[in-house]
């Protein structure tokens, strides 16, 4: 916002401003927000609401908030990451973003009765399988006939990495618990399958990341 829109309180900050906050920062949301936002516009550009789960530090959702001002951006996350999320949520001022819900994705009933679109960035592979789906279950529940849900990440295919970066990471995850690791679209779109999701897209993203694009079928039971 410009000077002269002040009007007695305090102008939101710009995202060059904000980024050189002082609050939780990781240097892969900001090399990855441009690809993403760009990717989201075309799937999200008749949706009025996105559910962000696992907003992490907060980033991502000043970013794409900002970028979609058609739609109202709704963080959600573990309570333990809501202080760092509202850091950045009170300073970049936008109307269409909201403060974080408490979202266990294993817990129910979820905070939140329904969403015109999901979005989630490197989060199944820090799940163990059995939270991975219960966010697919979840997501399936929220999402109205024909709105997407966009899972962002490395991801395996039929049982190989795709690079040996991502088989590296992979590695690195289960040796810190035996639980995590870099999920196979395979075993995914098996688990969509089950909740009445299909994947639409497969979407290349740069370093080594893609974007599956879920979208909910007609016949879902609630």
């Amino acid at each position: 916002m410009a000077d002269h829109d002040f009007d007695g309180a305090p102008a939101p900050l710009t995202w060059e401003q904000i980024r050189v906050a002082d609050r939780p920062f990781a240097p892969a949301c900001e090399r990855n927000k441009g690809p993403i936002l760009e990717v989201l516009r075309r799937l999200f550009a008749d949706a009025t609401d996105v559910l962000e789960i696992g907003s992490g530090t907060g980033q991502h959702a000043v970013w794409f908030a900002a970028g979609l001002p058609h739609l109202t951006w709704r963080t959600s996350d573990l309570v333990s990451n809501h202080a760092g999320i509202n850091v950045w949520i009170d300073e970049a001022g936008l109307a269409n973003l909201e403060r974080p819900l408490a979202l266990d994705v294993a817990g129910r009933p979820w905070p939140i009765a329904s969403a015109g679109g999901v979005f989630s960035a490197n989060t199944a592979h820090y799940m163990h399988w059995s939270k991975v789906e219960a966010m697919f279950g979840g997501v399936a529940d929220l999402l109205p006939p024909g709105a997407r849900f966009a899972l962002y990440g490395p991801f395996a295919r039929d049982g190989r990495h795709t690079s040996a970066s991502n088989a590296a990471f992979d590695r690195t995850l289960r040796a810190h618990d035996p639980g995590f690791g870099v999920r196979d679209r395979r075993d995914l779109e098996r688990l969509a399958t089950g909740v009445a999701m299909q994947l639409e897209e497969d979407v290349a993203m740069p370093s080594n990341n893609r974007i599956l694009v879920w979208r909910k079928a007609p016949d879902r039971l609630r």
